[in-house]
């Protein structure tokens, strides 16, 4: 998607993402590197532009002289941007920005290093390089120590950045203007020499970067419709995967409030179990078998530690401490802090992480591309978890929302102990383990009747968020979907149609409406925005889904992403950015709701019916020439 001026930015939150299953950045329209965790996902931010509160610090930029306009697009089918800068005087530059990332010598190739291209397209353009890192999440202005060819960035305590080039260090180093008549790069990463030509190595990587992309979209399998959405959904999925271990980032920032000056900041460059059966689904429906099998990798090593309580998020090694602390040297997103770094959600009880664990590791066990199908020694595994779900599944806990100031039995997560209890017995039906499959299915019968009985009210005509309570939640939603209940039951029809008409502000959907530990909820959840259109479908209101899910791709920013929240006044995006949920959600709705390819051709049904009319009118005035 193209952004054609300034005037045109929609919020501050219409940045793209570039990355290599490594690292990420985000990127504003105008060409400015605003974010970049070093050396990893979960990094420090050594550009934090996006959360600095200061214009003079935390960015990479380049500034043409006499600028008038700026238009950023993705190169098609890949996550390679490039940002074309205009002047007054008709001089135009084009800047490539991308993150190595191909096979090489057998292996994938993703190094932490970000490459930037600039070159003259028109005149002669004078620019000025702008490089200012900061470290210690901005407590600490970045000292340069100028090389023959490049620039080392450092601060005591930290891990240093080097940034090697073709052009004149000086001119970096003092931020110099100079008249650009050649291309010339930068290449920013760890504090390695690069012993070949810049230029050769940021040309030959930028091929192999671009027909790395294009391959791997060539082997989604897409949807007939909503093709270009799709994509850039999988892309911006696949960048919040640390593919070393796995892992899947619930976003790539920290920190982006939910709504304006609200203390809703949080740290999601982690991994949440409960995002296991999206991801999964959605990676799944697309034939994305290796970033799966990857992440059903990670998964497992957690399983393999199962005899302590599962934790809801682990880091991207997941034995990291994720620690929650408040960073003093960055103001917020527009200045709304606090910025957190880790998550004290990691110390909560939140039973559904056990369902979520073994609903993902259910794949191994039906899914044949898989090198390595899951077996008897998986699901004794599987079980020691199962156990914990039977036992827990009606202990309080702090829910899928994780509220810091309460507990409650809540529906959710009740039901994914139910979802352990069911998968476990279908897989050792699988596995012709029948003993097991008849005590796991009583299990899950006896979950089940207590679901039913006491999360339905009939007060509210609806499944609710907790046993014994009223208050609404747009997670019930799930039911249907995850097989607790069918999706012609007259009570989860009643629940779609309530939580429809109390939960929906302006067209979106809240995650809950009533008052939880920092007051009333004010942004639309993304998440349950797409649970919504799919239980729609689900029940035959294809058509309000297919409206519905329309309306929400013109929610995404100007690069196609969508982050956790929408303001149902402003329309504006809030919460992090890229949200794995959401982004997950779009390709499960769009597989959901879309036309199949066998009718891409054909014709819509009030075409067909014009035809079928034209023809009688036809038959008729030929018989009555005849006559």
């Amino acid at each position: 998607m193209t952004l054609k001026s300034a005037s045109t930015y929609r919020s501050s939150l219409d940045v793209a993402a570039i990355g290599n299953g490594r690292i990420a950045a985000l990127i504003e329209p105008g060409g400015r590197i605003v974010w970049w965790c070093f050396p990893r996902l979960d990094g420090d931010p050594v550009f934090c532009r996006l959360l600095s509160g200061n214009e003079e610090k935390g960015f990479c930029d380049i500034q043409l002289e006499g600028q008038i306009s700026a238009t950023s697009s993705y190169v098609r089918n890949t996550c390679i941007l490039e940002t074309i800068l205009v002047a007054s005087n008709g001089a135009r530059v084009k800047i490539t920005d991308f993150a190595p990332r191909f096979v090489r010598f057998g292996r994938s190739f993703h190094p932490t290093q970000l490459v930037r291209r600039i070159e003259p397209l028109n005149g002669l353009p004078r620019i000025v390089c702008r490089i200012r890192p900061t470290f210690g999440y901005g407590e600490s202005a970045a000292s340069a120590a100028q090389g023959s060819n490049h620039v080392r960035y450092s601060s005591p305590g930290s891990t240093a950045i080097r940034v090697t080039t073709d052009l004149a260090v000086s001119y970096i180093v003092h931020e110099t203007p100079f008249a650009l008549t050649h291309p010339i790069t930068l290449v920013l990463g760890s504090d390695e020499p690069i012993e070949s030509s810049v230029d050769a190595i940021s040309r030959e990587f930028l091929d192999q970067t671009r027909d790395y992309w294009v391959q791997w979209v060539r082997g989604l399998a897409i949807a007939y419709e909503w093709q270009p959405d799709v994509i850039r959904a999988a892309i911006s999925l696949k960048l919040c995967t640390f593919e070393e271990t796995g892992a899947i980032t619930a976003a790539l920032t920290t920190s982006i409030p939910e709504a304006p000056n609200t203390p809703r900041t949080w740290d999601y460059r982690f991994c949440w179990l409960r995002d296991a059966y999206f991801v999964i689904r959605a990676l799944n429906r697309l034939g994305a078998t290796q970033s799966m099998e990857n992440y059903l990798g990670y998964i497992t090593t957690i399983i393999a530690d199962a005899e302590s309580p599962l934790k809801p998020l682990y880091g991207i090694v997941h034995n990291d401490t994720i620690e929650e602390r408040v960073a003093p040297g960055l103001q917020g997103f527009l200045g709304m802090g606090p910025v957190r770094v880790g998550n004290l959600a990691s110390k909560q009880l939140q039973h559904d992480a056990y369902g979520s664990v073994i609903l993902g590791a259910a794949q191994m066990f039906i899914d044949q591309r898989l090198p390595r199908m899951g077996d008897a020694s998986l699901f004794r595994e599987l079980e020691h978890l199962g156990q914990q779900a039977r036992r827990l599944y009606l202990q309080p806990d702090a829910g899928i929302w994780e509220y810091r100031g309460r507990e409650r039995i809540h529906t959710h997560s009740a039901t994914m102990c139910w979802v352990a209890c069911d998968r476990l017995a279908r897989i050792a039906s699988l596995l012709g383990l029948h003993e097991r499959a008849v005590y796991w299915k009583q299990s899950a019968d006896k979950i089940r009747s207590e679901i039913l009985t006491r999360a339905w009210s009939e007060k509210r005509g609806a499944f609710t968020g907790a046993f014994d309570n009223n208050e609404l939640d747009a997670s019930v939603l799930l039911l249907a979907e995850l097989g607790l209940v069918a999706p012609n039951d007259p009570r989860f029809v009643k629940t779609c149609e309530t939580i429809g008409r109390e939960l929906m502000r302006n067209g979106l959907m809240l995650r809950y409406a009533a008052e939880d530990d920092f007051g009333l909820p004010e942004s639309a959840f993304l998440a349950c925005q797409f649970w919504y259109i799919d239980a729609l479908a689900s029940i035959g209101r294809t058509e309000d889904a297919r409206d519905l899910f329309g309306e929400l791709l013109g929610h995404r920013n100007a690069f196609g992403m969508l982050s956790e929240d929408l303001h149902p006044t402003t329309g504006q995006l809030w919460g992090n950015v890229p949200q794995t949920y959401s982004m997950a959600g779009l390709i499960n709705s769009a597989m959901n709701l879309s036309r199949r390819w066998d009718d891409a051709w054909a014709p819509p049904p009030h075409a067909a019916q014009l035809e079928s009319v034209e023809s009688t009118t036809s038959l008729a005035e030929t018989l009555q020439r005849r006559a």
